[in-house]
């Protein structure tokens, strides 16, 4: 099966786009404040797309840090972005050539690559140009509004929508986890080693960059190994023997509805 269909792209980031709209909107204010002019900070976000390292960007640039350590930082904390990628790229149609995988890497962030991942089967690069454009707009649009408002806004509302973009993870995360019991055990394992990082001493020294990829590639690795999947599940749902079942109608093994 093949999800190539543009409009459902849409359907599916238009969630996304929402929530990126209050999160940039918030990174437009904080922008401003330090100091950065309004058309740069729509620039960041334009060209980055990457809300964490868009935070520690600004904070090590009105810092005055050295591009060597601004470099390190956001290769620490964007590093995800590089294993998502290559994750994302076992769920590609053969119809995604390799000039479609930049721009579809340039546009991947956490959300996308999870709604992305959570779809059946294969995915096109229809599908993901309809999911991936209205979370690009709306992370420019409410960068742009976010630093217009500038101060005008009290704290206690941007300390409010600094918090939005974890209510967005776990939007995505709690539906699946409830329905699938592989994903639920990778989400707990994930949130173990988090809090494990976050409470021990010797390690609540490491970067937070890196512990969003150890806690990500061990819970992964342990989801695959635990729970492993045939060659056979990307040609159908899997029956009570374990056996992919193909629909009745072969046709419907692809999807190539276009808007």
């Amino acid at each position: 099966m093949i999800q190539n269909s543009f409009s459902k792209g849409l359907k599916d980031g238009i969630p996304i786009a929402l929530g990126y709209l209050s999160v940039s909107f918030t990174f437009g204010i904080t922008a401003v404040l330090q100091g950065l002019p309004v058309w740069f900070a729509l620039a960041i976000s334009m060209t980055n797309v990457t809300s964490a390292g868009q935070f520690a960007g600004i904070g090590l640039m009105t810092a005055g840090a050295s591009f060597l350590e601004m470099a390190l930082t956001q290769l620490t904390i964007n590093l995800r972005y590089a294993l998502m990628s290559l994750s994302l790229t076992q769920k590609f149609a053969p119809s995604v050539k390799r000039l479609d995988r930049l721009w579809i890497a340039f546009m991947d962030t956490d959300e996308i690559f999870a709604v992305a991942s959570g779809q059946k089967g294969k995915v096109g690069k229809k599908y993901m140009l309809g999911l991936a454009i209205l979370p690009y707009l709306g992370w420019s649009l409410g960068t742009l509004l976010g630093a217009a408002a500038g101060s005008i806004l009290p704290e206690i509302v941007r300390n409010a929508l600094g918090i939005a973009i974890y209510g967005m993870f776990l939007a995505i995360i709690i539906p699946v986890a409830r329905e699938t019991k592989p994903v639920m055990a990778v989400v707990i394992a994930a949130v173990a080693m988090s809090c494990a990082f976050y409470w021990i001493p010797f390690l609540s020294s490491v970067s937070s960059g890196f512990v969003i990829i150890i806690c990500a590639v061990i819970a992964a690795g342990l989801g695959a190994l635990i729970f492993p999947i045939g060659d056979d599940d990307n040609t159908g749902d899997r029956g009570e023997h374990g056996k992919a079942e193909l629909p009745e109608n072969t046709e419907q093994l692809e999807v190539e509805a276009d808007v």
